[in-house]
């Protein structure tokens, strides 16, 4: 429980970045601690300039995804504009590749990001697309669609699926959102659960689950669920060479970041079969698509839909405000992440 004083009207002073939807009790509780300003800057070069006047006394910035537009990414070059006095960047997302820690890091500014309120409804999403890749429900629904059921063939004439029953299910990142999706999918019957991480994780987390390496996880997977991080070292993870490594008819999930993934090198894996199916929530350039993939029957495309839900969003809002009164009355955010938690 937080105890509000006035102290901290002084002390405090809030850049929202992006607009608030569900958590406007929340923020009404953190006004009570700090003034919280509403970031009315135009673009990025309007943002520098308010960073000199307006804003030149901000201590903490919450920002979401789509306030990149406002300020672009949060570089080098942003983190160099920052006054003095900013503690912490809390982000509303599991994902912050928008951010490059590094220069917030050598400043002693904090940044956090979003955990367990994504966890479900992204493996809610993984568990969808997991059994519609692997049913090809998509072209059955596709070919209703188009009217082709009436003419009497079996299912329209959509191809036949795969049942999960005997499959090897490995998850590329065993983090929370990774471990909710495997916890979802157990029932479903994979007779085998495979997970590569950075490090392994411990046995109460691992569960049943085996840690394997890289190359064993990709050459051994039937279904394989990416649930990486997008960083310099994951960019473009999956690409040709990995590809050509996998299983034939192997069937791959991505609810990470579409980057992760190198698309252009995918298509021809999709139209011979050794990928026989691809579902996705996230792409390389969204939300623009490639035709060529987009409308290739054994693809199941969403767009980024993962925590696209009213309680996922305002949990995830709700999150981020309890992040910054941690940083205000300890000094410290509640969900650092990974790259500074040996710093702070």
């Amino acid at each position: 429980m937080f105890k509000f004083s006035s102290q901290y009207k002084t002390m405090a002073k809030v850049l929202r970045l992006g607009k608030v939807e569900f958590a406007h009790e929340k923020w009404a509780k953190l006004s009570q601690m700090a003034e919280v300003v509403e970031c009315t800057s135009k673009d990025r070069q309007q943002f520098f300039e308010d960073l000199k006047g307006k804003y030149s006394d901000i201590t903490h910035i919450t920002r979401t995804f789509a306030s990149v537009s406002q300020t672009g990414r949060f570089d080098a070059e942003l983190a160099g504009k920052l006054p003095s006095s900013v503690k912490c960047v809390a982000h509303c997302g599991a994902g912050y590749d928008q951010i490059d820690v590094d220069p917030f890091s050598e400043r002693k500014i904090q940044i956090s990001n979003i955990t367990t309120p994504v966890e479900a409804p992204t493996a809610d999403t993984a568990v969808f697309l997991v059994l519609a890749a692997m049913r090809n429900f998509q072209h059955g629904i596709s070919l209703t669609l188009e009217g082709k059921w009436p003419n009497g063939e079996k299912c329209a004439g959509a191809r036949l699926g795969h049942d999960p029953v005997g499959k090897t299910l490995g998850i590329l990142g065993m983090g929370g959102i990774g471990r909710a999706i495997r916890d979802r999918l157990a029932p479903f019957g994979f007779k085998r659960s495979i997970y590569y991480n950075r490090s392994r994780l411990s046995p109460e987390l691992e569960k049943s689950t085996e840690y394997v390496s890289f190359d064993e996880l990709v050459q051994q997977s039937d279904v394989i669920l990416v649930s990486v991080p997008l960083n310099a070292n994951t960019r473009h993870l999956i690409n040709d060479k990995v590809i050509k490594s996998m299983k034939d008819g192997v069937v791959i999930v991505n609810t990470a970041r579409g980057p992760i993934i190198n698309e252009a090198e995918l298509v021809p894996h999709l139209k011979s079969g050794k990928v026989g199916a691809f579902g996705s929530d996230v792409f390389e350039h969204e939300p623009e698509i490639p035709s060529e993939l987009l409308h290739l029957s054994n693809v199941v495309a969403l767009p980024h839909m993962g925590t696209h839900t009213y309680e996922a969003i305002q949990e995830m809002e709700e999150f981020v405000v309890d992040n910054v009164m941690s940083c205000i009355t300890s000094g410290k955010v509640n969900t650092i992440v990974p790259e500074q938690k040996s710093i702070f």
